[in-house]
Protein backbone atom coordinates (compact mmCIF):
# COMPACT_ATOMS: atom_id res chain seq x y z
CA UNK A 1 0.00 0.00 0.00
CA UNK A 2 2.65 2.25 0.81
CA UNK A 3 4.34 1.69 -2.65
CA UNK A 4 1.10 2.39 -4.17
CA UNK A 5 0.85 5.30 -1.98
CA UNK A 6 4.00 6.86 -2.68
CA UNK A 7 4.08 5.66 -6.76
CA UNK A 8 0.75 7.75 -6.81
CA UNK A 9 2.11 10.89 -5.26
CA UNK A 10 5.46 10.74 -7.26
CA UNK A 11 3.09 11.02 -10.32
CA UNK A 12 0.86 13.63 -9.00
CA UNK A 13 3.82 15.83 -8.11
CA UNK A 14 5.67 15.18 -11.45
CA UNK A 15 2.06 16.08 -13.45
CA UNK A 16 2.05 19.29 -11.37
CA UNK A 17 5.25 19.86 -12.48
CA UNK A 18 4.77 19.25 -16.23
CA UNK A 19 1.48 21.67 -15.89
CA UNK A 20 3.68 24.51 -14.20
CA UNK A 21 6.03 24.04 -17.19
CA UNK A 22 3.33 23.90 -19.84
CA UNK A 23 1.66 26.83 -17.96
CA UNK A 24 4.77 29.16 -18.24
CA UNK A 25 5.55 28.07 -21.78
CA UNK A 26 2.20 29.31 -22.60
CA UNK A 27 2.93 32.75 -21.42
CA UNK A 28 5.74 33.06 -23.68
CA UNK A 29 5.49 32.48 -27.59
CA UNK A 30 8.41 33.34 -30.38
CA UNK A 31 7.47 32.50 -33.86
CA UNK A 32 10.29 32.66 -36.84
CA UNK A 33 9.33 34.39 -40.13
CA UNK A 34 9.83 35.46 -43.45
CA UNK A 35 9.46 36.42 -47.18
CA UNK A 36 11.64 35.24 -50.15
CA UNK A 37 11.55 36.84 -52.93
CA UNK A 38 13.49 37.33 -56.40
CA UNK A 39 13.04 37.74 -59.77
CA UNK A 40 14.28 38.59 -63.21
CA UNK A 41 14.18 42.21 -64.56
CA UNK A 42 15.05 43.93 -68.15
CA UNK A 43 14.90 47.80 -68.28
CA UNK A 44 15.41 49.83 -71.34
CA UNK A 45 17.19 53.18 -71.57
CA UNK A 46 19.59 52.54 -68.39
CA UNK A 47 21.97 55.25 -69.61
CA UNK A 48 22.56 58.24 -71.36
CA UNK A 49 22.99 56.03 -74.53
CA UNK A 50 19.80 54.27 -74.43
CA UNK A 51 21.43 50.95 -73.57
CA UNK A 52 18.78 48.00 -72.08
CA UNK A 53 20.21 45.86 -69.07
CA UNK A 54 18.95 42.43 -67.54
CA UNK A 55 19.16 41.66 -63.66
CA UNK A 56 18.36 40.22 -60.71
CA UNK A 57 16.70 43.08 -58.54
CA UNK A 58 18.54 43.94 -55.19
CA UNK A 59 16.31 46.01 -53.20
CA UNK A 60 12.91 44.35 -53.63
CA UNK A 61 11.00 42.65 -56.09
CA UNK A 62 7.20 41.88 -55.28
CA UNK A 63 7.81 42.01 -51.62
CA UNK A 64 11.50 43.06 -50.18
CA UNK A 65 13.13 39.93 -49.13
CA UNK A 66 13.38 38.80 -44.86
CA UNK A 67 13.29 37.33 -42.08
CA UNK A 68 12.39 38.32 -38.61
CA UNK A 69 11.98 37.13 -35.46
CA UNK A 70 8.74 37.98 -33.14
CA UNK A 71 7.30 37.17 -29.35
CA UNK A 72 5.10 37.87 -27.02
CA UNK A 73 3.87 36.75 -23.43
CA UNK A 74 1.02 37.69 -21.79
CA UNK A 75 1.13 39.81 -18.10
CA UNK A 76 -2.88 39.50 -17.25
CA UNK A 77 -5.25 41.81 -17.30
CA UNK A 78 -5.52 42.25 -21.04
CA UNK A 79 -1.37 43.58 -20.96
CA UNK A 80 1.00 41.61 -23.54
CA UNK A 81 4.36 42.19 -24.25
CA UNK A 82 6.05 41.61 -27.27
CA UNK A 83 9.08 42.12 -29.44
CA UNK A 84 9.66 42.29 -33.22
CA UNK A 85 13.68 41.69 -34.79
CA UNK A 86 13.67 41.66 -38.35
CA UNK A 87 16.43 41.19 -41.34
CA UNK A 88 15.86 42.87 -45.10
CA UNK A 89 17.77 40.16 -47.41
CA UNK A 90 19.28 41.47 -50.66
CA UNK A 91 18.51 38.14 -52.79
CA UNK A 92 20.93 39.25 -55.61
CA UNK A 93 24.02 38.70 -53.82
CA UNK A 94 22.45 37.67 -50.01
CA UNK A 95 23.99 40.77 -48.09
CA UNK A 96 21.74 43.32 -45.51
CA UNK A 97 20.03 45.86 -46.58
CA UNK A 98 18.61 49.26 -44.91
CA UNK A 99 22.28 50.17 -44.73
CA UNK A 100 23.92 46.79 -43.79
CA UNK A 101 21.69 46.94 -40.24
CA UNK A 102 21.41 43.42 -39.25
CA UNK A 103 17.88 43.76 -37.72
CA UNK A 104 17.41 47.02 -40.48
CA UNK A 105 13.84 46.49 -40.94
CA UNK A 106 12.94 46.45 -37.09
CA UNK A 107 14.19 46.24 -33.65
CA UNK A 108 11.44 47.01 -31.15
CA UNK A 109 10.26 46.04 -28.17
CA UNK A 110 7.03 46.77 -26.60
CA UNK A 111 3.57 46.79 -24.34
CA UNK A 112 -0.04 46.20 -25.92
CA UNK A 113 -3.43 46.75 -23.98
CA UNK A 114 -6.60 48.04 -24.84
CA UNK A 115 -5.26 51.40 -24.88
CA UNK A 116 -2.91 50.82 -27.67
CA UNK A 117 0.23 49.68 -28.69
CA UNK A 118 3.90 51.32 -27.25
CA UNK A 119 6.94 50.79 -28.78
CA UNK A 120 10.91 51.81 -28.57
CA UNK A 121 13.45 51.04 -30.78
CA UNK A 122 13.74 51.10 -34.77
CA UNK A 123 10.47 50.97 -36.26
CA UNK A 124 7.62 51.82 -38.86
CA UNK A 125 6.70 55.51 -38.49
CA UNK A 126 3.66 56.81 -39.45
CA UNK A 127 4.08 57.56 -43.26
CA UNK A 128 5.16 53.85 -43.63
CA UNK A 129 1.99 53.37 -41.77
CA UNK A 130 -0.49 55.50 -43.66
CA UNK A 131 0.14 54.09 -47.00
CA UNK A 132 -0.08 50.29 -46.30
CA UNK A 133 -3.79 49.83 -46.88
CA UNK A 134 -4.08 51.72 -50.24
CA UNK A 135 -0.76 51.15 -51.87
CA UNK A 136 -1.86 48.17 -54.07
CA UNK A 137 1.36 47.47 -55.58
CA UNK A 138 2.97 48.21 -51.96
CA UNK A 139 7.10 47.86 -52.14
CA UNK A 140 7.00 46.25 -55.71
CA UNK A 141 10.18 46.84 -57.48
CA UNK A 142 8.14 49.05 -60.24
CA UNK A 143 5.73 51.30 -57.58
CA UNK A 144 5.68 54.90 -55.91
CA UNK A 145 8.56 54.04 -54.11
CA UNK A 146 10.68 54.27 -57.22
CA UNK A 147 9.45 58.53 -57.42
CA UNK A 148 9.75 58.58 -53.92
CA UNK A 149 12.51 56.37 -51.82
CA UNK A 150 11.82 57.45 -48.88
CA UNK A 151 8.21 55.92 -48.81
CA UNK A 152 9.67 52.48 -48.69
CA UNK A 153 12.29 53.27 -46.20
CA UNK A 154 9.57 54.99 -44.01
CA UNK A 155 11.07 53.92 -40.67
CA UNK A 156 12.70 55.58 -37.37
CA UNK A 157 15.89 54.45 -35.56
CA UNK A 158 16.26 55.91 -32.03
CA UNK A 159 12.16 56.01 -31.94
CA UNK A 160 9.19 56.48 -29.35
CA UNK A 161 5.49 55.04 -30.86
CA UNK A 162 2.20 54.79 -30.36
CA UNK A 163 -0.70 53.09 -32.23
CA UNK A 164 -4.45 52.88 -31.37
CA UNK A 165 -7.47 52.14 -32.58
CA UNK A 166 -10.97 52.78 -31.29
CA UNK A 167 -14.00 51.45 -33.26
CA UNK A 168 -12.28 52.28 -36.53
CA UNK A 169 -10.60 55.27 -35.46
CA UNK A 170 -6.73 55.40 -35.61
CA UNK A 171 -4.84 57.72 -34.10
CA UNK A 172 -0.77 57.53 -34.15
CA UNK A 173 2.49 59.01 -33.87
CA UNK A 174 6.26 58.67 -33.28
CA UNK A 175 9.07 60.46 -32.16
CA UNK A 176 12.94 59.57 -32.82
CA UNK A 177 15.79 61.45 -31.35
CA UNK A 178 17.63 60.61 -34.43
CA UNK A 179 16.04 58.93 -37.25
CA UNK A 180 18.49 57.34 -39.15
CA UNK A 181 21.87 56.30 -37.48
CA UNK A 182 23.70 54.56 -40.53
CA UNK A 183 26.37 56.31 -42.98
CA UNK A 184 25.97 53.49 -45.81
CA UNK A 185 24.24 55.61 -48.23
CA UNK A 186 21.22 54.75 -49.97
CA UNK A 187 17.12 56.06 -48.99
CA UNK A 188 17.19 53.83 -45.96
CA UNK A 189 21.42 55.08 -44.65
CA UNK A 190 21.19 59.00 -44.88
CA UNK A 191 23.74 59.68 -41.82
CA UNK A 192 21.44 61.49 -39.55
CA UNK A 193 22.40 59.59 -35.95
CA UNK A 194 21.01 62.21 -33.82
CA UNK A 195 20.71 62.16 -30.12
CA UNK A 196 23.99 65.08 -30.02
CA UNK A 197 24.20 66.54 -26.86
CA UNK A 198 23.26 70.50 -26.53
CA UNK A 199 21.39 70.04 -29.82
CA UNK A 200 17.95 69.11 -29.70
CA UNK A 201 17.11 69.83 -33.07
CA UNK A 202 20.06 67.16 -34.82
CA UNK A 203 18.09 64.46 -36.79
CA UNK A 204 14.84 65.13 -34.63
CA UNK A 205 11.74 63.33 -36.42
CA UNK A 206 7.64 63.41 -35.54
CA UNK A 207 5.83 61.38 -37.68
CA UNK A 208 1.95 61.56 -36.84
CA UNK A 209 -1.62 60.28 -38.35
CA UNK A 210 -5.00 60.07 -37.83
CA UNK A 211 -7.67 58.22 -39.81
CA UNK A 212 -11.06 56.17 -39.44
CA UNK A 213 -11.01 52.58 -41.41
CA UNK A 214 -13.52 49.16 -41.24
CA UNK A 215 -13.75 46.54 -44.13
CA UNK A 216 -15.22 48.91 -46.62
CA UNK A 217 -13.49 51.57 -46.46
CA UNK A 218 -10.71 54.50 -45.03
CA UNK A 219 -9.37 57.21 -45.09
CA UNK A 220 -5.86 58.90 -43.20
CA UNK A 221 -4.21 61.53 -43.22
CA UNK A 222 -0.40 61.53 -42.11
CA UNK A 223 2.52 64.02 -41.66
CA UNK A 224 6.26 63.29 -41.31
CA UNK A 225 8.86 66.13 -40.39
CA UNK A 226 12.52 65.08 -40.17
CA UNK A 227 15.42 67.82 -39.30
CA UNK A 228 18.80 67.77 -40.85
CA UNK A 229 22.35 67.64 -39.15
CA UNK A 230 26.12 68.41 -40.47
CA UNK A 231 27.07 64.86 -42.88
CA UNK A 232 23.08 64.26 -43.78
CA UNK A 233 22.32 63.27 -46.89
CA UNK A 234 19.75 65.15 -49.40
CA UNK A 235 20.98 68.26 -48.08
CA UNK A 236 19.75 68.33 -44.76
CA UNK A 237 23.47 69.23 -43.34
CA UNK A 238 21.88 71.73 -40.77
CA UNK A 239 19.86 70.88 -37.78
CA UNK A 240 17.38 73.71 -39.25
CA UNK A 241 17.12 71.86 -42.70
CA UNK A 242 13.70 70.05 -42.77
CA UNK A 243 12.54 67.56 -44.96
CA UNK A 244 8.27 67.55 -44.33
CA UNK A 245 5.75 65.14 -45.99
CA UNK A 246 2.17 65.52 -45.90
CA UNK A 247 -0.03 62.71 -47.04
CA UNK A 248 -3.85 62.00 -47.14
CA UNK A 249 -5.18 59.00 -49.11
CA UNK A 250 -7.86 56.19 -49.04
CA UNK A 251 -9.30 52.75 -50.26
CA UNK A 252 -12.85 51.60 -51.24
CA UNK A 253 -13.91 47.91 -51.29
CA UNK A 254 -16.18 47.13 -53.62
CA UNK A 255 -16.78 43.71 -53.39
CA UNK A 256 -13.91 42.02 -53.55
CA UNK A 257 -12.17 44.82 -55.97
CA UNK A 258 -9.87 47.14 -54.14
CA UNK A 259 -9.35 50.95 -55.37
CA UNK A 260 -6.49 52.85 -53.05
CA UNK A 261 -5.02 56.16 -53.73
CA UNK A 262 -3.53 59.02 -52.25
CA UNK A 263 -1.50 61.83 -52.81
CA UNK A 264 1.80 63.29 -50.85
CA UNK A 265 3.06 66.55 -50.82
CA UNK A 266 6.66 67.36 -50.22
CA UNK A 267 8.52 70.40 -48.76
CA UNK A 268 11.82 70.03 -48.90
CA UNK A 269 14.42 73.19 -46.80
CA UNK A 270 17.91 71.89 -47.77
CA UNK A 271 21.33 73.56 -47.94
CA UNK A 272 20.94 73.27 -52.13
CA UNK A 273 17.51 75.21 -51.58
CA UNK A 274 13.69 74.68 -51.23
CA UNK A 275 12.02 72.52 -53.46
CA UNK A 276 8.20 71.76 -53.02
CA UNK A 277 6.13 68.70 -54.83
CA UNK A 278 3.11 66.56 -54.82
CA UNK A 279 3.24 63.00 -55.84
CA UNK A 280 -0.35 61.41 -56.37
CA UNK A 281 -1.18 57.53 -56.76
CA UNK A 282 -4.24 55.93 -57.31
CA UNK A 283 -4.31 52.10 -58.28
CA UNK A 284 -7.05 49.16 -58.68
CA UNK A 285 -6.42 45.42 -56.89
CA UNK A 286 -9.10 42.54 -58.55
CA UNK A 287 -8.78 38.83 -57.68
CA UNK A 288 -9.87 36.27 -59.68
CA UNK A 289 -9.78 32.62 -58.60
CA UNK A 290 -5.73 31.91 -58.14
CA UNK A 291 -4.47 35.21 -59.74
CA UNK A 292 -4.60 38.50 -58.65
CA UNK A 293 -4.67 41.64 -61.39
CA UNK A 294 -3.11 44.90 -60.16
CA UNK A 295 -2.81 48.28 -62.12
CA UNK A 296 -1.65 51.48 -60.66
CA UNK A 297 -0.62 54.69 -62.04
CA UNK A 298 0.72 57.62 -60.64
CA UNK A 299 3.09 61.18 -61.04
CA UNK A 300 4.96 63.50 -59.63
CA UNK A 301 4.79 67.34 -59.88
CA UNK A 302 7.77 69.53 -58.81
CA UNK A 303 6.76 73.02 -58.15
CA UNK A 304 8.84 75.78 -60.54
CA UNK A 305 10.39 72.77 -62.27
CA UNK A 306 9.87 70.95 -65.97
CA UNK A 307 11.68 67.67 -64.03
CA UNK A 308 7.69 65.98 -63.75
CA UNK A 309 8.07 62.01 -64.10
CA UNK A 310 4.71 59.80 -64.65
CA UNK A 311 4.64 56.20 -63.80
CA UNK A 312 2.22 53.18 -64.94
CA UNK A 313 2.29 49.79 -63.88
CA UNK A 314 0.36 46.20 -64.54
CA UNK A 315 1.22 43.50 -62.33
CA UNK A 316 -0.30 39.84 -62.45
CA UNK A 317 0.22 37.45 -59.64
CA UNK A 318 -0.99 33.71 -59.50
CA UNK A 319 -0.88 31.81 -56.03
CA UNK A 320 0.58 28.20 -56.49
CA UNK A 321 -0.46 27.88 -53.15
CA UNK A 322 -1.26 29.54 -49.91
CA UNK A 323 3.07 30.39 -49.29
CA UNK A 324 4.33 30.33 -52.88
CA UNK A 325 3.26 32.94 -55.88
CA UNK A 326 4.57 33.65 -59.24
CA UNK A 327 4.20 36.62 -60.62
CA UNK A 328 4.82 39.23 -63.88
CA UNK A 329 4.34 42.72 -64.13
CA UNK A 330 5.53 45.50 -66.88
CA UNK A 331 5.60 49.22 -66.24
CA UNK A 332 6.48 52.46 -67.36
CA UNK A 333 8.70 55.71 -66.73
CA UNK A 334 7.93 58.43 -68.66
CA UNK A 335 10.81 61.31 -67.14
CA UNK A 336 10.27 65.08 -68.54
CA UNK A 337 12.83 68.03 -68.37
CA UNK A 338 16.01 66.80 -66.81
CA UNK A 339 14.67 63.98 -64.51
CA UNK A 340 16.06 60.93 -64.14
CA UNK A 341 13.69 58.38 -61.95
CA UNK A 342 14.29 54.99 -63.17
CA UNK A 343 11.15 52.85 -63.32
CA UNK A 344 13.08 50.13 -61.03
CA UNK A 345 13.50 50.64 -57.58
CA UNK A 346 17.13 51.70 -57.11
CA UNK A 347 18.08 51.69 -61.00
CA UNK A 348 19.25 53.89 -63.64
CA UNK A 349 17.89 55.82 -66.50
CA UNK A 350 19.07 58.36 -68.74
CA UNK A 351 17.99 62.05 -68.06
CA UNK A 352 14.99 62.71 -69.60
CA UNK A 353 14.02 59.47 -70.97
CA UNK A 354 11.33 57.26 -70.89
CA UNK A 355 12.06 53.81 -69.32
CA UNK A 356 10.20 50.15 -70.22
CA UNK A 357 10.56 47.29 -67.97
CA UNK A 358 9.18 43.74 -67.31
CA UNK A 359 9.80 41.49 -64.75
CA UNK A 360 9.15 37.74 -63.63
CA UNK A 361 9.68 36.21 -60.14
CA UNK A 362 8.82 33.73 -57.48
CA UNK A 363 8.01 34.47 -53.87
CA UNK A 364 7.60 32.64 -51.13
CA UNK A 365 6.17 33.09 -47.33
CA UNK A 366 7.15 30.88 -44.42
Amino acid sequence: MKNILSSAAALMCGLAAVSAATSAQAQTSVQVYGIVDSGVAHMTNVNAAGDSNTKVPSLTSSFPSRIGFKGSEELGGGLQAFFVLESGLAMDNGSSQQGGRMFGRAAQVGLKGDWGILTLGRQNNMTYISGLKTDVLGPHLFAIGSIDPYLPNARSDNAIGYMGNFNGFVVGATYSFGRDASAAGGPAATNCGGEVAGNSKACRQYTALLGYENKQWGLNASYDRLNGNTGAAGGLTSPNNTDIRTTVNGYLMLGATKIGGGAIDRETNAATGQTESLLWYLGVSHPVNNFVVDVQAAARNTKNSDDDVTMLVARLSYALSKRTVLYTAIGRMDNDGASAVALDAGGTVGAGKTQNGVMVGLRHHF
